[in-house]
């Protein structure tokens, strides 16, 4: 069994918001993000209505010269965004500072999972040392069981800042976020509670693999996991929307689902032709094992990095 430290706990947090705050979590990555992308120079390509891609805002004015294009005035090189509808606004800003044309197409989305509605009944009546959260819609999805249960004392963990970002919007700080974003690390380094009972909740997509299960098991935690969303492909596009993501030089996928969605849109022969950027190696693994060859991906997953890895797919286009 790997050893773990002992972690000496503060208090519990405790709801700090209103209950209008916490009924909000989806709202913190889909409406607000949204329209914070109109600020950004990206197309949204939506998956759910026959239409072609419609430029969301273009702040060119206040955008740098773009350090892809040529003396010939050739256009901006273009990146597709495939995480689901929402959550592409962070990662589409940092790139426009470089001078990408962002293409955003959702290639996965989310629905209730078969663990959702017992969530709130496990926060009410049982006792866990920590809650681990690995995403943002794990995040938006729990807080929303969490309200529901009365918001009840929790202590959190979480896998990177992002997911972090959207407990904080409801007023809940995490207790502990491990060095590295991934699940491998969390389970690897998440303090033991003196006095504690080694319990841990864990709220997933069904999709999501055991990694952190095990990694947490092998430290001595026992972990009670609920399936409480399913992530599924997106097959319906347009063929208008299909066209402009063809036309995408660059890539990027947030997750194995995404991947798997794409090359089952595209297939084998068009995929083979683009330049991948991973947000991380969960991902890039998805990517080697279906035969892609052009992926890059960061060390550290998060945005920074993600971008490194966009760079990166840039040289080898030069």
């Amino acid at each position: 069994m790997q050893s773990s430290s002992t972690f000496q706990p503060g208090p519990l947090p405790r709801k700090t918001t209103t209950q209008a705050a916490a009924s909000q979590a989806h709202k913190a990555i889909s409406t607000s993000t949204l329209r914070s992308a109109r600020q950004l120079h990206c197309h949204q390509v939506s998956p759910s209505q026959n239409r072609s891609p419609q430029l969301i805002a273009a702040a060119t004015a206040a955008a740098p010269t773009n350090p892809g294009a040529s003396s010939s005035g050739s256009t901006a090189l273009r990146v597709l965004l495939t995480r689901e509808e929402g959550k592409n606004v962070k990662l589409a800003a940092a790139l426009a500072v470089h001078g990408f044309e962002c293409i955003e197409m959702p290639l996965i989305r989310h629905s209730v999972g078969a663990d959702r509605p017992a969530l709130p009944t496990v926060l009410r009546d049982q006792a866990f040392d920590w809650v681990v959260i690995t995403s943002p819609e794990a995040a938006a999805v729990f807080l929303e069981g969490w309200q529901e249960a009365g918001c009840p004392a929790v202590r959190i963990a979480v896998v990177g800042g992002g997911t972090g970002e959207i407990l904080q919007q409801s007023g809940i700080t995490p207790a502990y976020v491990s060095s590295k974003a991934t699940g491998k690390t969390l389970g690897g380094e998440l303090p033991r509670l003196a006095g504690g009972t080694d319990a841990v909740l864990y709220p997933a997509s069904s999709s999501a693999s055991r990694v952190l299960q095990n990694s947490l098991a092998d430290s001595g935690f026992s972990v009670t996991r609920l399936n409480t969303y399913d992530t599924s492909s997106v097959a319906d596009v347009s063929p208008s929307q299909m066209q402009q993501a063809q036309d995408a030089e660059i890539v990027t996928f947030g997750s194995p689902s995404a991947v798997k969605s794409w090359l089952a849109l595209v297939g084998p022969e068009l995929a083979s032709r683009k330049q991948y950027a991973c947000i991380g190696s969960t991902s890039f693994k998805a990517c080697t094992a279906a035969g892609l060859q052009q992926v890059h991906f960061p060390e550290s997953p998060g945005v920074d990095g993600w971008v490194d890895s966009v760079l990166k797919a840039r040289e080898q286009l030069a």
